[in-house]
């Protein structure tokens, strides 16, 4: 799903990655907070190069940044299965709170279900995510289920692994439509 132009909020620019995001990407990847991406942390610099240079080319991720400074801030992802898409965020610690997940995440769905013709949006939330869990109810994304014990993505002190309870939220372009024009 690369995007063919850069798409612009009141705060944010969505764009491609470049190699040139190295170490704002490195700064939010270095330590995931968010379990779900603790098998993307990044070990150095160059890791952080070669993961900009793979997502600039990859097609499923969307750098966020801001407009003033052109800044990256986080990402956002959409995988294709057909008419639907796995969607998903990650924003660097550093600029929770301010509703840039909420601004950036509304433009991408606007963009998927408008010039993509997207049908289905999804996304994975571990249950104790609950600033994640708040961003899908603010997207109008509803509650599909909880899974529990559905992946794991660490291992406890005796390699055993620590599974997480996730929960799907989805929207489909036609309530997406009936909240947009609301």
């Amino acid at each position: 799903m690369p995007l063919e132009k850069s798409i612009h909020t009141p705060r944010l620019v969505l764009r491609r990655f470049r190699e040139q995001d190295a170490a704002d990407l490195f700064d939010y990847l270095h330590a995931p907070t968010a379990s779900c991406f603790l098998s993307l942390a990044l070990a150095d610099l160059e890791a952080a190069r070669a993961e900009a240079r793979r997502r600039s080319t990859d097609g499923e991720h969307v750098a966020v940044c801001l407009q003033e400074s052109g800044r990256l801030i986080g990402d956002l992802f959409a995988m294709q299965e057909e008419d639907t898409f796995s969607v998903g965020w990650n924003l660097n610690p550093r600029f929770g709170g301010r509703g840039y997940a909420q601004e950036a995440a509304s433009a991408l769905f606007a963009h998927l279900f408008t010039a993509r013709a997207a049908r289905r949006l999804y996304a994975y939330v571990e249950d104790h995510n609950a600033a994640s869990r708040r961003l899908c109810e603010k997207l109008g994304m509803r509650a599909e289920g909880l899974f529990l014990e559905f992946i794991s993505f660490q291992n406890d002190a005796q390699g055993e692994p620590i599974y997480e309870n996730t929960m799907q939220y989805a929207i489909l372009h036609k309530e997406w439509l009936r909240a947009s024009s609301a």
